[in-house]
């Protein structure tokens, strides 16, 4: 069974989410990013970064909207610190994973055939981890679709060049993010839920989304020293 206090947590978690998220695309709404990619990033990033997030994006994401940044170039500002670009690319890049993995997981239990044409039932007894297959895909599809409009209009590529530079710069990042997402989740369904609890945890519950939300900051955690070593060695732009 699972505690009735788990269950306000995650009811309150999910819910915070979803209005600072809310609130973020209205901030942005008003004074877009300068980027117009991050208009998309910063309120999936609160998601699951819920009060972090939040934080974030008024102390730097603000910096980088459109009527700030004409008043940096006019001011002649200094630059946002090197490790909160880190942060940002690491963002940039979990967005992508987060929105991927909600389609996926939603596709996979509602439309449960698709878990089984990626190996559930033949190659995995774990419906899960057929469905990881599916979230990764689906991850990198969007993760880099989200870097090309980073990298594209940045350094003026031609869209075959984009789209180069973009798997080489988003690959190492959503492979390192889905690495920690992964092992929180199992750590969540096999130890926490199936061994103490005795239940599974199953998509349609406020707990998996929480245990969704927990892992993704597992994931900006793996992320993050691959992010500082592509925005160092310039193979990601800085944001």
């Amino acid at each position: 069974m699972v505690p009735s206090w788990l269950h306000l947590v995650a009811g309150l978690s999910l819910a915070t989410g979803f209005l600072i998220a809310g609130w973020i695309a209205w901030d942005e709404w008003h004074d877009p990013q300068h980027m117009w990619i991050m208009n998309v990033v910063w309120p999936i990033t609160a998601l699951f970064g819920t009060v972090i997030a939040l934080a974030g994006y008024l102390r730097y994401g603000r910096l980088a909207s459109r009527s700030h940044m004409m008043a940096m170039k006019e001011e002649g500002e200094g630059e946002t610190p090197f490790p909160v670009m880190v942060a940002k690319g690491a963002s940039h890049c979990g967005s992508g994973c987060t929105l991927g993995d909600l389609l996926a997981e939603w596709l996979a239990y509602f439309v449960p055939v698709v878990a089984v044409w990626f190996g559930w039932h033949t190659v995995f007894a774990e419906k899960m981890f057929a469905v990881w297959i599916l979230d990764f895909i689906f991850a990198f599809v969007i993760g880099v679709a989200f870097q090309y409009f980073t990298i594209k209009p940045m350094r003026q590529l031609s869209v075959g060049q984009g789209l180069v530079q973009a798997v080489k710069a988003d690959t190492l990042s959503l492979t390192a993010w889905q690495v920690g997402m992964y092992g929180f989740m199992a750590i969540a369904q096999f130890i926490l839920f199936r061994r103490l609890l005795g239940t599974p945890l199953e998509v349609a519950s406020m707990e998996f989304w929480f245990m969704m939300q927990l892992a993704m900051i597992a994931g900006f955690i793996t992320s993050y020293p691959v992010n500082w070593w592509l925005l160092h060695r310039g193979i990601k732009e800085k944001m």
